[in-house]
C-alpha cells in the first residue's frame, strides 16, 4: 500500500511540474503584456490629441507654445473638447508642424493608431491651408490681418516645407503616412519651392537679394506684420530658407541662382566688428538694456534691412521705422532679437559644402 501511494505521489508531482511551469510562464506573459501596454502610451502624444482642433491643426496657448507635459484636470479636458471648432490652427513657432513630427515618432515607437491618424489629419490641414501662390499663412482657416500673409517669420513656412518633404519622401517615421498624402505632399512641395523663388526680393535696380519675413499673398511683395516688424528683407528668416534649398539633392538652375544671390546678399550686409549685448541699467523701465558693443572677432546681421538701401531698420510699439536701435522703446530693444549671428555657420560651413558637392 505504501509503495502504491508513493508511486501515485510521484506521478502527481510529474504532472504538476509542467503545470507549474505553464502557470509561471503565464504570469511572466501577463507581466510582459502589462509592461508593453504601459510603454505604448505616450503622455505627451495623448495631450496632443486633446489639443487637436476639429480641422486637424493645433492652436497656441495665447500666443505661446502649449505645455504638453502638463497634467490636465477633467475640467481642462472638457474645455479643450468644447473649443475644438472655435479656434484657428497656426504654424507659428512650430505649432501644428511640431505636433505632426512628434506624433509620427510616437506612433513609430508605440504603434498607437490614434497618433498616426492625428498626424495625418494635421498633414491634411497643411495641404488645405496652402494658398494659390503656393505659400502658407500663419493661421488657417479664414486668417485675418497679417496672419493671412505668406509667413517665413520664425521659419513658419519652412517648418511646413520640411513636413511636406518628409511626407513626400517617406523619411523615417513619415514612412507610415498614407500613399495618398505622400503624393499630395509632393505636389505641395513643388508649389512651395516655386513660391520661395517667386518671393525672393529683387531691388528696383534689378539685384536679386533674399527674403522678407512675410509677404502679401496676392502681390508677392514683402509685407509688415506686428508694429515692430516692418516691411524689409530679413537677415534671420533668409537663413532658414537658404538652408532648406541647400538640402535639395538635385537643385534646379533656378534654385542654384537663388541660393548664390541670397548668399552674396548676406555677405554684402554683414556687420563686422560689433555684437549685441544685454546690460543691467536701472534707469530703464525693464531694469536692463541692449546695446551694440565693439568686438573685432564678431560678425552680426540685422533682423530687418530696408528694401533697397539695405540699411538696418528698427521699430517699436509705435510702428515708426528708425535707423538706430537705441531710438526705439526699451521694451522692444530687450524683448525682440534685432541683431544676431544667424548666417555665420551658413556662410562659413554649409554653403561652401554645398558648392563643393555640386562641383563633384
Amino acid at each position: 500500500m505504501v509503495l502504491l501511494f508513493k508511486l501515485a505521489n510521484d506521478q502527481m508531482q510529474n504532472l504538476l511540474k509542467p503545470l507549474s511551469f505553464l502557470i509561471l510562464l503565464g504570469c511572466f506573459a501577463g507581466c510582459a503584456v502589462t509592461q508593453s501596454q504601459s510603454v505604448a502610451i505616450d503622455p505627451v502624444a495623448e495631450n496632443m490629441l486633446l489639443y487637436q482642433l476639429e480641422n486637424g491643426g493645433w492652436p497656441q496657448d495665447h500666443g505661446d507654445a502649449i505645455d504638453y507635459q502638463k497634467q490636465l484636470s477633467a475640467a481642462e479636458k472638457a474645455a479643450l473638447t468644447a473649443a475644438r471648432d472655435k479656434q484657428r490652427a497656426t504654424i507659428d513657432d512650430q505649432a501644428t508642424t511640431g505636433e505632426i513630427n512628434y506624433l509620427l515618432k510616437a506612433y513609430d515607437k508605440t504603434k498607437q493608431q490614434a497618433y498616426l491618424a492625428a498626424a495625418e489629419r494635421g498633414i491634411r490641414l497643411l495641404l488645405d491651408a496652402q494658398n494659390e501662390a503656393g505659400g502658407w499663412p500663419q493661421e488657417y482657416p479664414n486668417p485675418t490681418g497679417y496672419h493671412a500673409h505668406i509667413t517665413y517669420n520664425d521659419n513658419a513656412m519652412i517648418d511646413v516645407m520640411w513636413v511636406m518633404r518628409r511626407t513626400a519622401e517617406g523619411t523615417g517615421a513619415f514612412a507610415a503616412v498614407s500613399k495618398e498624402l505622400r503624393e499630395a505632399a509632393a505636389t505641395a512641395l513643388d508649389r512651395g519651392i516655386d513660391c520661395i523663388l517667386k518671393t525672393q526680393y529683387t531691388t528696383q535696380d534689378g539685384q536679386l537679394t533674399a527674403w522678407g519675413a512675410q509677404y502679401d499673398q496676392h502681390t508677392l511683395q514683402p509685407a509688415s506684420a506686428r508694429k515692430f516688424e516692418p516691411v524689409s528683407i530679413s537677415g534671420k528668416e533668409s537663413v532658414g530658407i537658404i538652408r532648406f534649398l541647400l538640402d535639395i539633392e538635385r537643385p534646379s538652375e533656378a534654385i542654384k541662382k537663388s541660393v548664390r544671390a541670397a548668399v552674396a546678399w548676406l555677405q554684402e550686409v554683414r556687420i563686422d566688428g560689433v555684437r549685441i549685448q544685454t546690460i543691467t541699467d536701472p534707469s530703464q523701465p525693464s531694469g536692463k538694456d541692449r546695446i551694440l558693443v565693439k568686438d573685432a572677432g564678431y560678425t552680426s546681421w540685422a533682423r530687418f534691412y530696408e528694401l533697397d538701401t539695405f540699411r538696418p531698420v528698427f521699430a517699436g510699439r509705435d510702428g515708426i521705422v528708425r535707423y538706430d536701435l537705441k531710438e526705439i522703446d526699451n521694451g522692444r530693444r530687450v524683448g525682440y532679437g534685432f541683431y544676431g549671428k544667424w548666417a555665420k555657420d551658413l556662410l562659413n560651413k554649409e554653403y561652401p559644402r554645398w558648392e563643393a558637392r555640386l562641383a563633384d
